[in-house]
């Protein structure tokens, strides 16, 4: 089956104008196109859209997806060079993934102590609790902080 711009945008909940862009650099060298120039889409592109759209939304900037496409494009011999891109990728996703679980861990904390802060009306509640006060699980943020404050 075969599919336009619209339709593969459709399909794939993207707008026409990403696929055209992706084209102009260089992303999508196996579209075919009509006698009028038209674009068309295959099915079996829309696994290769979709680790386009995968590689883009993991932060990969477009050049380096371009690499990763015309190692595709080459075959076979290019597996080692295009798993080794993929294993970069994973990698700095799970350190994004890291970063991003400490920042909700502190924004939990946050979120209990203005809750504990609107309860009291004041935020110096904070100043008179204890480590018993705290629970446990926002220890070690309260405890980094309270550290910086006595560096200062």
């Amino acid at each position: 089956m075969t599919y336009t711009i619209g339709e593969i945008a459709k399909k794939l909940n993207l707008a026409s104008s990403t696929l055209r862009y992706y084209d102009k650099e260089g992303l999508l060298p196996f579209v075919e196109r009509s006698s009028g120039g038209i674009r068309i889409f295959q099915e079996s592109d829309l696994n290769t859209l979709e680790i386009i759209e995968c590689l883009k939304e993991s932060g990969m900037p477009i050049a380096e997806i371009k690499t990763f496409i015309d190692l595709c494009m080459e075959g076979d011999a290019t597996i080692e060079d295009r798993l080794a891109i993929i294993q970069r990728r994973y990698d700095a996703v799970l350190e994004q993934q890291k970063k991003l679980q400490e920042t909700l861990h502190l924004l939990e904390y946050k979120k209990w102590y203005y809750e504990q802060a609107r309860a009291a009306g004041t935020c110096a509640i904070h100043d008179t609790m204890t480590a018993e006060d705290i629970p446990l699980e926002f220890l070690d943020v309260a405890q980094k902080i309270l550290e910086r404050k006595q560096t200062k």
